[in-house]
């Protein structure tokens, strides 16, 4: 992909003849544009582990990218010998992020073009490698668009809109799932009035979403996680906009902490409650939310990351997960780039896929 999103860069990119994964840096912002070249495997699973590439769709961008290169740099005509060093590969970026099912299943994608790829040649194999990658990105673009149009349909202008940690345009290639209907309607002049909340630990509402909406021009107001309730209360707030990092087979749905008791709040006050994610996060397999695997970050994050001195004594605990479940009942409905799906999401998540 060539061209830039609304921010003037592409937030993940490849740069083939350099073989290196291009993106931003996203732990240095507002305050700082830092673009990174990410030449060995090492780097792009720290990037990816360090959440300096982040987002559902914008992980498996980078892993079918990364992938990619860590297949372009070896050097064998053996294909035994490539499946074996190409599975290693994959198998290390898959550890980055246990959660968020788009990693696994952009490798997985990338998988099988080596597994049916035996009687091709290497040389082949890597070809149809690049221009599998760099059609998950086509794609991820034209699934946002998509959900953007299916959540923009259930809106009028004016609304108050809420929406939780960072599913913009920084998560994804463009356009966002969570924010998609919020671009649109703003291209379409909807006047929407946008909600942050600011999302402990890592602040990706305050430093990402705040950022990347008001830099499009939007009317963004910053809420602290404690307020949503607040604002649910004085009628500021009509509809709730949150993505996902991998959707159950029942319809519970795993997204950054903080999420679940938003999605109560919304209960306890009448207002709608979507998820908004690419058919890629549905994860049939996953029966119900009591079976995600929920990622433990360092203590460090909410003690001293974010101040000058330490500010909780030495000897705290720290229960810090970087997810939590939404119960499938607290949802609304779940809108994909093929639709909106309505409850029960045991039967409309089996006919969606």
């Amino acid at each position: 992909m060539t061209d830039k999103n609304k921010l003037g860069f592409e937030t993940v990119a490849l740069d083939d003849e350099a073989s290196a994964l291009v993106i931003i840096d996203q732990t240095r912002l507002p305050n700082e544009r830092s673009i990174l070249r990410l030449a060995t495997q090492k780097e792009i699973w720290d990037a990816i582990y360090l959440l300096q590439v982040r987002g559902a769709p914008a992980i498996g961008v980078a892993a079918a990218y990364g992938i990619y290169l860590a297949a372009k740099e070896i050097d064998t005509t053996d294909y035994d010998v490539f499946a074996k060093k190409f599975a290693e590969a994959r198998d290390y970026l898959n550890s980055a992020r246990p959660t968020a099912v788009n990693l696994s299943w952009a490798l997985s994608r990338m998988g099988k073009i080596v597994e049916v790829g035996s009687g091709e040649g290497v040389e082949t194999i890597k070809k149809r490698l690049l221009a599998e990658s760099r059609a998950i990105q086509a794609e991820d673009i034209e699934m946002c668009r998509m959900i953007g149009e299916h959540g923009l349909s259930l809106l009028k202008p004016g609304m108050g809109l809420l929406t939780h940690c960072n599913a913009g345009q920084l998560a994804t290639s463009r356009y966002g799932t969570a924010t998609a209907p919020m671009y649109l309607g703003h291209e379409r002049g909807y006047g929407f009035r946008i909600f942050c909340d600011e999302t402990r630990p890592l602040l990706q509402g305050a430093r990402l979403t705040a950022y990347e909406l008001s830099e499009a021009g939007m009317d963004v107001t910053l809420l602290c996680d404690g307020m949503a309730a607040s604002a649910m209360r004085n009628g500021w707030v009509d509809a709730v906009f949150t993505g996902a990092d991998r959707v159950a087979a029942n319809g519970d749905a795993a997204n950054k902490i903080g999420t679940f008791p938003l999605a109560i709040a919304a209960k306890r006050f009448g207002v709608p409650f979507y998820i908004c994610a690419p058919s890629s996060t549905i994860d049939l397999n996953t029966s119900t939310g009591k079976d995600i695997k929920i990622e433990q970050r360092p203590a460090e994050e909410v003690t001293t990351m974010w101040y000058k001195e330490r500010m909780a004594p030495e000897s705290i605990k720290v229960f810090n997960p970087a997810f939590d479940v939404t119960d499938a009942d607290l949802i609304t409905a779940i809108i994909t780039e093929k639709g909106v799906l309505r409850p029960p999401f045991t039967e409309s998540l089996q006919k969606h896929t």
